[in-house]
């Protein structure tokens, strides 16, 4: 799994922007950093399609890591050369080409130390995994492997087994750098991994005896190394934990899986004081929080505890007076759960420690307390300053050893939990929400009680039997829905086909439908993925970050909620193990047609386009390509798991329809983040030129080879730039179009003349998943969506003469998610001013040029993926046509048979049958020397094949059945037939 280093060298920075914290984040955890929203740097345009795919193949996860078979694991790590320049150089902290180095040596000296690799950055630097255990044989090795295998599959026989409470070793995990410019983890995490291998055995034995204790030692490393948050996609990969488009949480993902730790902590910085989770509410649901938040507040205590009391030089304290931070010891860090009411949350799975929760852990974001500081004279904006980093790293070790210490004296009770969280998702328990009515009733270390009022109880949370993913003509996209399973299972969800079909409630779904069944250890997980979430705009004032996430609204395919977890199975079902491929081309027929539905239908669409493929986009939104492609359909089928299917006689007859357009291979011109660029890779829009304002203004011939420019960022004319505005306006008026997304979007389009509209901005802080409306008609409406993802919305009132609503938000559009009004007692900026609005709109210029503006988030960190595929169909629609697959005509053959029915009349069975397409269409009935005696209509529901009876009169009859020809279909005619009437 990687996004190549070719990729990356051929990316240049652009603007990027994200939506900011919450107001009412305290400037302890917004001002310096993190795991907030931080603006970083961008990555640009490709040169070539192959870097293209290789982005756009970032979904592409590779094998499970494959953990030691024994302890110690020893490789000798490749020592990768010193880059020049390095931000760890500025601040004294380990460098990333260190590491290999300094690991070989511990390996050299100590038994105790293993190494492996568990990935690559997207530049291509290894990831490494250091694990400090004792010595252990093959045989012990794979008994650990047995019982934690056990601890998830066999939840109530682990419980009873007294070897594995004797024996198991209690895995702690420690992950650090996922944000590539906070850096003293790392530093940290070395020094524990040192002092470990040197001290004496007594001291040390007993504890590694029992326990392994793992380091992710550089998440990042390219951010490391370049002083950025971001990786060098320039996405955050702390918030990609179920995105999973960079390869760097794509292997911590995978770490997590692997592990299954009892106790995990990531380590980040900065936010002018030590915090350590867990937070404050609101509670993510779907966590199982009377087996998580004893032990959490008591390891937070602990490390509280235990930081005051080594009066680290340098080092701050959390005065609660002042939500502040001091250099006067206060006795006191920050734990978010006690000392923040809103705006550090622990909502969404898109986080490190909250994504690892979910498989089992009780997990910590901990933040160091020393910030950057501006470096100039270096390559890099900010880097903390060499004392600083040595205060943070003093304070991270301390947190470090603190955690290992109360694990190693909990692992009993921590054991007991986890094991117990899996055990209620085998059973199909009905979830239990932790709310003040049972937090007395709560087993475990209890000082976190107290703390506990009613905006920290969990909403309840009805779990279904299963999520359904039906196939057949009940799902939206059929490629969408692959990719879902893969998503799931890749994430440790369980996921089986049905073997017959099944009815429930009153819908049937066919054989073969994807059943997640609820069942299952990782029911908190599969949930958390797959529900739709609560409207929890009520309970707190703010949010961290996003608060709706769903697959099964957001990720283009149908998906159903079924039944209660209590219920009986669904039916019969055969568990997916492997990939299942999904491409294929029928094996007859000329023309084939593609449902262009989901993300790897327009990558598919965009691939045999790019191969000089003549395409024709119908009415309904598919695509048809002619025989002489079919090969070329066959590859993109394989390598992308579309079908195609044999077009019938009403595709064929579309062909020459006025709504049918030919497709052309597309240059996008674009403004915006990483999120335009990456998205529109994603899709396969390979040819992508970035545009500016000042740039157009310089040389406007960037245009020349554009077909249809992407407004994702603002793209503004000052005075002196009005040169550039006259020439896209003189590009627009040949026949180009414009598309985009947000008040950027807006404006773009505004300004050249193809929309008039009231923008109405909703809450910039607001995010969620709403409910759309699509008109029949619309350029959306082939394979429409119901929901769309905001973060803010964007809706458009008072719209203006040839302008249209090709979408709005229904009635009460938050199905979920945070979304207040601006301000108390009026509901500007809220659902209700939204309500009904128009959340998609177009135009079209006397030109023929056309301009599409959507007011959702449809590339918001290219999560929606339904929202790509109508960014993508937008596009289409406001390009230039291209060339058109010519009409074809199909044979066909005729017969007929009759026989006497009476004394004046025959029964005639007439059989229509087409080389391609379904038989539809009108029949002669002739007779020798009278002509046409009668007409008959074949329809689909005849399925090729009618009966007619004829009066005739009496005598002799030679009958003969005639197809005449079409457009589409050649003449044929049958055998002449003989009856006899007396």
């Amino acid at each position: 799994m990687a996004v190549a280093a070719t990729t990356l060298a051929l990316l240049a920075p652009v603007a990027t922007a994200e939506p900011s914290g919450p107001s009412g984040s305290s400037a302890l955890t917004s001002a310096a950093g993190g795991r907030g929203v931080t603006p970083d740097q961008s990555a640009a345009r490709p040169s070539t399609a192959a870097a293209a795919k290789l982005a756009a193949a970032a979904e592409s996860f590779g094998e499970p890591i494959t953990m030691p078979s024994s302890y110690p694991a020893q490789p000798t790590l490749e020592e990768p050369t010193p880059t020049v320049p390095d931000a760890t150089t500025v601040n004294g902290t380990i460098s990333y080409s260190d590491l290999a180095p300094r690991l070989n040596e511990l390996m050299a000296s100590s038994d105790r130390i293993s190494t492996q690799l568990v990935g690559t950055s997207t530049e291509g630097r290894d990831l490494y995994l250091v694990t400090l255990t004792a010595p252990e044989t093959e045989a012990q090795t794979a008994q650990q492997t047995a019982w934690r295998e056990k601890i998830r599959t066999a939840p109530e026989a682990a419980a009873a087994d007294a070897d594995l409470a004797a024996g198991y070793k209690t895995p702690i995990w420690f992950s650090a750098n996922i944000h590539g410019n906070e850096w003293e983890g790392t530093d940290a995490a070395m020094q524990v991994i040192e002092d470990l291998v040197a001290a004496p055995e007594e001291e040390v034995g007993e504890m590694l005896a029992g326990h392994r204790l793992y380091f992710s030692l550089s998440l990042n490393p390219d951010g490391r190394t370049k002083a950025t948050r971001a990786t060098a996609l320039s996405l955050d990969p702390n918030r990609d934990m179920i995105t999973s488009k960079t390869p760097e949480s794509v292997s911590f993902v995978k770490t997590a899986q692997a592990l299954q730790a009892l106790y995990a902590a990531d380590f980040h910085g900065y936010t002018g004081v030590l915090q350590v989770e867990p937070c404050g509410p609101p509670h993510g649901e779907n966590y199982e929080y009377d087996l998580f938040i004893p032990h959490g507040y008591a390891v937070a205590r602990q490390v509280e505890d235990d930081v005051v009391a080594a009066e680290i030089p340098g080092n701050t304290y959390y005065d609660p007076a002042t939500d502040d931070d001091t250099t006067e010891n206060t006795g006191k860090i920050k734990i978010p759960y006690r000392d923040t009411p809103d705006g550090w949350d622990d909502f969404p799975p898109i986080f490190t420690a909250q994504y690892a929760a979910f498989h089992g852990a009780v997990t910590s974001t901990v933040e160091l307390p020393k910030g950057r500081t501006s470096t100039p004279g270096t390559p890099f904006a900010s880097v903390t300053t060499p004392e600083d980093a040595v205060i943070n790293t003093a304070v991270a070790k301390q947190t470090m050893e603190s955690m290992v210490d109360y694990v190693v004296a909990n692992d009993d009770a921590m054991l007991a939990n986890q094991i117990e969280m899996f055990r209620r998702g085998a059973a199909g328990a009905p979830k239990e929400s932790l709310t003040t009515e049972t937090v007395d009733a709560v087993e475990g270390p209890d000082e976190w009680k107290p703390l506990w009022d009613s905006v920290d109880d969990q909403d309840p949370v009805v779990l279904p039997r299963a999520y359904v993913i039906p196939v057949g003509a009940a799902q939206r996209s059929r490629s969408d829905a692959a990719r879902v399973v893969e998503q799931l299972r890749f994430n440790g969800v369980e996921v089986g086909t049905l073997d017959r079909a099944t009815t429930v409630d009153g819908t049937t779904y066919p054989a073969g439908s994807y059943v997640v069944d609820m069942h299952q250890p990782l029911r908190g997980m599969a949930n958390v993925l797959l529900d739709l979430g609560s409207d929890i705009s009520d309970k707190v004032p703010s949010m961290y970050d996003i608060s709706a996430w769903s697959y099964s609204y957001l990720w283009g395919a149908t998906v159903d909620k079924v039944g209660l977890t209590t219920d009986a199975p669904l039916g019969a079902t055969t568990p997916l193990t492997d990939a299942t491929p999904t491409g294929s081309v029928p094996a007859e027929g000329e023309h084939l047609v593609l449902d262009v539905a989901g993300v790897a239908d327009f990558q598919a669409l965009n691939a045999l386009l790019e191969e000089g493929v003549t395409v024709s986009m119908l009415e309904d939104g598919s695509a048809v390509v002619g025989p002489e492609d079919r090969a070329a359909a066959a590859d993109v089928a394989e390598d992308l798991g579309v079908r195609f299917t044999r077009a019938r006689a009403a595709d064929l007859d579309a062909l020459d329809d006025g709504a049918t357009r030919g497709l052309d291979d597309l240059t996008v011109a674009y403004t915006g983040t990483q999120d335009d660029k990456l998205s529109l890779l994603e899709l396969g829009f390979d040819d992508l030129v970035p545009v500016t304002a000042a740039g157009l203004a310089a040389d406007a011939s960037v245009l020349a080879d554009a077909d249809v420019l992407w407004v994702g960022g603002a793209l503004s004319f000052t005075e002196p730039q009005a040169p550039g505005l006259t020439a896209l306006q003189a590009w627009l008026d040949e026949g180009h179009g414009v598309v985009g997304r947000g008040t950027a979007g807006y404006n773009a389009a505004a300004l050249l003349g193809l929309v008039s509209a009231t923008p109405v901005a909703g809450n910039r802080s607001g995010n969620g998943i709403v409910a759309v409306d699509t008109p029949a008609g619309s350029a959306l409406a082939p394979y429409a969506q119901e929901a769309s993802f905001i973060y803010p919305a964007l809706s458009f009132a008072d719209l203006g003469e040839g302008t249209t609503a090709e979408q709005t938000y229904a009635a009460d559009p938050l199905l979920a998610g945070h979304w207040r009004p601006t301000a108390e007692g009026s509901p500007a900026g809220g659902p209700a001013e939204a309500a009904g609005k128009a959340s998609v709109i177009s135009g079209e210029a006397a030109s023929g040029a056309k301009g599409m503006v959507f007011g959702t988030s449809v590339f918001f960190r290219t999560h929606p993926k339904g929202g790509l595929s109508q960014a993508a169909r937008g596009l289409f629609w406001a390009a230039p046509a291209g060339e058109e697959v010519a009409p074809a005509r199909a044979t066909s053959t005729t017969r007929l048979t009759a026989r006497k029915a009476g004394a004046v009349k025959a029964a005639a069975t007439v059989r229509l049958s087409f080389s391609f397409g379904e038989a539809v269409g009108t029949v002669q009935l002739r007779e020798r020397g009278e002509g046409v005696v009668r007409t008959v209509r074949i329809t689909r529901a005849d399925e090729g094949s009618k009966k007619v009876t004829v009066r005739l009169g009496r005598g002799r009859h030679v009958l003969r059945a005639v197809f005449p020809a079409t457009e589409q279909v050649e003449r044929s005619a049958s055998r002449a037939v003989v009856v006899r009437l007396p």
